[in-house]
Order: C-alpha cells, then sequence, then structure tokens
C-alpha cells in the first residue's frame, strides 16, 4: 500500500537535504564536518538531491439532508507527499501518495433505511469498497518517468490526467487517478494529446483497478428493460485508447477535438467551439457536440451483462453564451440529450464534459434530456474571493422510463452556492471551500424513496479547508 510509498518520499526528502552517504559515521568529526558539496550535476544521486517535495493537507466536512429521514455527515482529513526529481537528460521522476482518515461520521456501513441503498456522498469521502474502513485508506496516486524536451512532453506510469471523458472529478478528498502513456506536443499554439490508459483509482477508493473492473466500482443502475445492470465484473477491454487536439484559431476563439475509444465497449467523440471574452468584446459563446456508438457487443455478449446496449447510441449536443460585466461573469446554458439511447461514461473516470454540469449531479446514464442552467460568478478585486452561483433546470424521461433513465433520477430544479477564499499573511498556504447545493423534484416520484433519498427534495453542504506546502 501507500505506506511505504510515503516512508520512501520521505527518505528521498532526507536525502537530498541531509546530502546522506552510504557510510558508517565512526567520529565526532564525522558529525560535525559539513558534506562536501557535489558538483557533478551529471550523476542521478544529485538530481535526486536537487529534488521538491510537496505537501497537501486536506480537511473535508459532508452533510446530506433527505426528505423524511435523518441527516447524514462524516468528517475527513487527510495528507499527503510529492517527490519530483530535477530533470537529468529530460527524464523526471514523480512519486506521490495520500492518507485519509474518517474522524467521525454517521454509520455508513448501512443501507439507508427507506430507499434500501448505500450512502451517496459521504462515503465518497473514504473507500466505497470498505464503508468500515475508517482508518486505513492510503493509496499510492502518482508513480511516473517523464521526459520532456522542447514541446514535447510523455509520462509513463501512474499519473493525474484533466480530459473531457477522464478527469479528476475533484470533489472528494482525493481526485481520480490513471495508469498508462500520455503524450501532448505543442505546435505553435496548437496542443496535441494522445494516450494508453489500462488502469484506473477512482475518487472515493485506494485501490487500482483493471480498466474492466474499473467500470461498475460505483453505482451501477439498471438495463435498459429495467433488469438490474450486470456488467459489473462481468466486462472485457484491454484498456482506452484517448487522443485529443486543442486549436487556438485567433486570441479568442479554440476549437477542441477528442475521441476515446474503449475497446470492446464503446467509443466516444466530441467536438467543441469556444470563444474567450476581451476587454473589448466582453461577450463568449461555445457550442459542444458528442456521438457515441457500441463496439462489438458492449463489453459482453450477454445483453444484461454489457456496458453500452448494442442496440442504443447516443447523441449530445449543448451550448453556451455569455457576458462579463466588471466583477461578474454570467451565462445561460443547455445541453440536450436526444431520444437515440443514454449518454453512458463510467462514473468512475470523471464527471460529465457538459455545460451544464452542476456539483451534486451527473446527466450521464440519461437520454431524452434537457438541461438549462445560468450561472454567476463574482470575482473580487482587493481579495481572493471567489462566489459562483448557479440555478439548473434538468428534465428528463420517467424514472420508469429505463431506457432513458438508468440511475431513476426525476426530473429536478438544483441551485447551487459555492464560496471559494485564498489566505494570504500568516495563514498564507491555506485556502478554504464552502459548498451547499438544493435540489427540488418536479418529476414523479411515485413515493417510493428509492426515487428521491439522495437524489432530489434534499440539501447537501460541504466545507473544505486545503493547505499545501
Amino acid at each position: 500500500m501507500i505506506k511505504p510509498c510515503l516512508v520512501l518520499a520521505f527518505g528521498l526528502f532526507l536525502s537530498g537535504t541531509l546530502n546522506a552517504q552510504d557510510q558508517a559515521v565512526d567520529s565526532e568529526l564525522a558529525l560535525t564536518q559539513p558534506a562536501k558539496k557535489i558538483k557533478d550535476s551529471t550523476n542521478m544521486l544529485h538530481h535526486f538531491q536537487m529534488g521538491t517535495v510537496q505537501g497537501h493537507v486536506r480537511s473535508f466536512y459532508s452533510s446530506t439532508y433527505n426528505k423524511n429521514s435523518n441527516a447524514e455527515y462524516a468528517y475527513a482529513v487527510g495528507a499527503g507527499l510529492k517527490f519530483l526529481s530535477k530533470p537529468l537528460y529530460n527524464l523526471q521522476f514523480g512519486l506521490s501518495g495520500f492518507l485519509v482518515y474518517n474522524v467521525f461520521s454517521t454509520d455508513l456501513t448501512t443501507l439507508h433505511p427507506l430507499a434500501a441503498s448505500v450512502n451517496r456522498y459521504e462515503l465518497g469521502l473514504f473507500d466505497v469498497t470498505n464503508p468500515a474502513n475508517k482508518t486505513d485508506m492510503d493509496r499510492l496516486e502518482e508513480l511516473y518517468i517523464q521526459y520532456q524536451k522542447n514541446k514535447l512532453r510523455v509520462t509513463l506510469g501512474k499519473q493525474l490526467l484533466n480530459t473531457p471523458f477522464i478527469n479528476l472529478q475533484d470533489g472528494r478528498m482525493r481526485p481520480t487517478e490513471v495508469q498508462g502513456i500520455w503524450g501532448q506536443y505543442k505546435l505553435n499554439r496548437n496542443k496535441f494529446y494522445g494516450g494508453w490508459l489500462n488502469q484506473f483509482s477512482p475518487g472515493g477508493t485506494v485501490a487500482w483497478f483493471k480498466t474492466d473492473a474499473s467500470i461498475g466500482v460505483f453505482s451501477t443502475g439498471v438495463n435498459v428493460d429495467g433488469t438490474k445492470s450486470g456488467y459489473k465484473n462481468q466486462l472485457t477491454t484491454a484498456g482506452v485508447a484517448l487522443v485529443g487536439a486543442e486549436f487556438e484559431l485567433k486570441s479568442t476563439k479554440k476549437l477542441q477535438v477528442w475521441n476515446q475509444y474503449v475497446d470492446n465497449i464503446f467509443n466516444s467523440s466530441m467536438i467543441q467551439f469556444d470563444k474567450s471574452p476581451t476587454k473589448s468584446s466582453p461577450y463568449y459563446y461555445g457550442v459542444q457536440l458528442i456521438g457515441q456508438q457500441v463496439i462489438n457487443q458492449g463489453g459482453n455478449e450477454a445483453v444484461n451483462n454489457a456496458y453500452f446496449n448494442p442496440h442504443q447510441s447516443s447523441f449530445v449536443f449543448g451550448g453556451r453564451i455569455g457576458k462579463q460585466m466588471g466583477h461578474w461573469d454570467h451565462s445561460f446554458n443547455f445541453t440536450r440529450i436526444t431520444k437515440q439511447g443514454r449518454y453512458l461514461m463510467p462514473r468512475e473516470w470523471g464527471r460529465d464534459p457538459f455545460y451544464t454540469f452542476l456539483q451534486g449531479e451527473r446527466s450521464e446514464g440519461m437520454g431524452d434530456l434537457h438541461a438549462y442552467m445560468f450561472k454567476s460568478k463574482y470575482t473580487a478585486s482587493k481579495l481572493p474571493l471567489n462566489l459562483n452561483l448557479a440555478i439548473g433546470y434538468y428534465q428528463l424521461a420517467d424514472v420508469k422510463n429505463y431506457a432513458m433513465n438508468k440511475y431513476g433520477l426525476p426530473s429536478y430544479l438544483q441551485y447551487n452556492i459555492d464560496l471559494r477564499y485564498a489566505f494570504s499573511g500568516f495563514w498564507k498556504g491555506w485556502d478554504m471551500q464552502l459548498t451547499y447545493f438544493h435540489k427540488d423534484a418536479l418529476g414523479n416520484t411515485y413515493n417510493e424513496a428509492k426515487y428521491y433519498i439522495n437524489k432530489v427534495d434534499m440539501g447537501h453542504v460541504n466545507f473544505i479547508l486545503n493547505f499545501h506546502f
């Protein structure tokens, strides 16, 4: 697990600080005489000694208030270290790990008494695969070799990745991590990406999973006929091929194209155009198109055990328009998922890429969706303070229209308030985030708790403190 890795990282830090040598100390002189400086900058020892150590301490309080039930809550604290060597012959070594502890929480091991479902939000701070674990939550997060020369960078190993389809989704104690090879090349103002991924460590877990095993760690929902999805541990795939390009058409206009090929399961393609605001032109806008197709039998020859139904595909289009007004930034956003089928993307791999995404819920697993969201952001001029306000209307297919509604989520209205502040002076290095969202049911819940517990008619609050050093 990660504990040996953290010890190793700390040892590397000490070696760089103390300039330790592999020899016995047998005299007072050896203890008091300053160590000789290493002048040879071409050897590996020097580049490890000249490496850097970064630290992160995180505190996270989460609480959920559901209709007809008691509040659920949890408080987690954690800390981690990252070591990064100084480049040698354009190669750099990175290593990081993180520890998480459950300080206190409601019982996360039992099913909700009304909905007979596991805790949704608070459990994600810890390990969803082992709700009883409160103290031994440690994870090897990064372990990679990176080559960088001029405009080319290639990373091999366990690493962080942030793309439209696979991303950090850093709304829990720890982000999602991936293993594989990833490259980036910059040509003028354009960037090109590509790589192959074969393992994932989703946020809310401590283990690493092969690609097929990672799909289904979280809730699996239902098949298009309403039966429970059976694809967990039943899929066959070698991994994910992901490529992308970002083109700077002008100083304010960007076109990005992405394609994600999940071997033996499905393929997703996206094209997105965005125009950013300027002082002379405060308006901005964007357009997004996403298409998905099944590959072979969707991961399993038995249709009830397939991830992607072989008789469905999906098509998504969306857009936004906004304006900057002094300290304020206002935008109107929309998303449409057509009736062709459900938009599917393993929740273990990241959040939705849609303009209408709001923290607390996703549109993944839905077909025939209309979403509209208005967002306002305030940025203070004299303080490192951001305030984000949003309201979203999400019209979904009926909860019993299983072909268009994978997780039984009713139509809803959501309100989000997000306040962020970065401290200075004596408290420099600390930052805080306070988030609250509320969801009102608009669709029929049929008076069944499984359709509203942790889904609608609920409120949720997060209070997060970070210290980076």
